[in-house]
């Protein structure tokens, strides 16, 4: 019979075999209480690949000596699920691990439901989705949510070192020598991702034939054959895409050009112009706005010259633009002006506008004192004179409050004090 991978054999049957994920399985933390107090709650557990959610999972069940039962929430269907409820009825203590949690459809999830409410079976949501955003909230509020996190280098290291010493389920039974140098490149290639680095080792120890010595010595030109380039992870509908996108934006609004690079990288990486464009165009105007008006019509041309090139050229005018925006003068009194005079009309605050700004281009207006006495600014010098323009119950209300963040801003900020001086006078 084909021996399972090992990445598979590898899985710990005890919390205290788990690597990493220390906030939640250190003692003293939430999942070591719970395996203290012989007590498993529902959860979801969710994190990127190769953290070891389904590992997690597995050792949690397998500490309390509960029964595991381990499907899909795409590839399985109800009835599977009905097999494993007629089990816990006649057994009681089962532990069902659903893998792709996020993709329960309606009628799994209502055939569900009920068997949690009532403890029936203890169900372990796994996702790489963020439950908040991709789970129901019915399956959702019946379980505790645990985030892992991606594992460090080191915690890769551990992973390696038991693969290579473990005599039953990984190569403790042969003669292996990994150099420092392999086994640096197997964790830090990985990415955080176990699987994809005890996959390499794998294939390492697959492919290397044995020495005079009877040894499998695994070198870094080795270890870069079989790990290769990891493949870039990147969903676009995933929870990791907006947090690449969250961090794209706050560097280019912190003005840290490294960082804006490093995340308009892994971007580019997935291929994903549209999110790109539509986040440099948001920033040019949200974050930069009046103190570099030419930042927003310079970044839509960069887009555009992007979009024509396609990749890989588009990379080039995507930097031009991303280091313009990151070093250009940062000013949001624009739209947060207009955020300010929003939140007054949506709470009510508005008024009737005053009769010399109302329509007066039909029969009557005048009789009805639309338009009189409205000044028409051009016929004055610097085409300015006071009247009022805002309702008279909000007259007073200044929502613009300019920075001198920049030139143009700078410019903008002394002509509005101007005016702001004149009307006071006037008043």
């Amino acid at each position: 019979m084909k021996r399972k991978p090992l990445a598979f054999r590898m899985r710990p049957t005890h919390i205290n075999e788990i690597i990493g994920q220390e906030h939640l399985v250190g003692e003293g933390k939430i999942l070591h209480r719970m395996v203290q107090a012989e007590s498993l709650a529902s959860m979801i557990l969710y994190g990127p690949p190769g953290t070891g959610k389904t590992s997690l999972a597995t050792a949690l069940a397998k500490s309390l000596q509960l029964q595991v039962r381990l499907l899909n929430a795409v590839v399985d269907k109800k009835k599977d699920m009905e097999i494993v409820v007629e089990e816990a009825k006649m057994t009681g203590n089962l532990v069902l691990i659903l893998d792709e949690v996020h993709r329960l459809d309606k009628a799994k999830q209502d055939f569900l439901l009920p068997h949690l409410e009532s403890n029936l079976i203890t169900l372990i949501g796994c996702t790489t989705s963020n439950p908040y955003h991709a789970i129901n909230p019915a399956i959702r509020s019946r379980c505790h949510i645990f985030e892992l996190h991606s594992l460090t280098p080191n915690d890769v290291k551990k992973a390696i070192t038991r693969a290579i010493t473990d005599e039953v389920n990984g190569f403790g039974d042969r003669q292996i020598y990994l150099t420092d140098e392999a086994l640096e490149h197997f964790s830090s290639s990985s990415g955080g991702d176990m699987r994809s680095a005890l996959n390499g080792l794998e294939l390492a120890v697959a492919s290397t034939p044995v020495n005079e010595n009877n040894e499998i010595v695994i070198n870094l030109e080795i270890a870069e054959e079989c790990m290769q380039r990891k493949s870039f992870s990147h969903d676009k509908n995933g929870d990791a895409h907006y947090d690449v996108l969250s961090a794209f934006q706050k560097s280019i609004r912190g003005s840290d050009v490294d960082a804006a690079l490093h995340y308009l990288g892994r971007l580019i990486e997935a291929g994903d112009l549209d999110s790109i464009a539509r986040r440099m165009i948001v920033i040019a105007y949200e974050d930069i706005g009046l103190a570099n008006p030419q930042a927003g019509p310079r970044a839509i041309a960069a887009v555009e010259a992007a979009e024509r090139l396609g990749f890989p050229e588009a990379r080039i005018p995507l930097s031009v633009a991303i280091i313009e925006l990151c070093l250009s003068p940062k000013s949001n009194t624009a739209y947060q002006a207009l955020d300010a005079a929003l939140h007054d009309i949506r709470n009510g605050k508005s008024g009737e506008i005053p009769n010399h700004l109302k329509d007066a281009h039909y029969q009557g207006a005048k009789s009805l004192g639309r338009g009189v006495d409205y000044k028409y600014p051009h016929d004055y010098p610097g085409a300015w004179v006071y009247q009022e323009y805002l309702p008279e119950t909000i007259k007073n209300k200044q929502y613009y409050h300019p920075k001198e963040t920049g030139k143009f801003e700078q410019a903008m900020k002394q002509v509005y004090e101007k005016i702001l001086r004149e009307k006071k006078n006037n008043k």
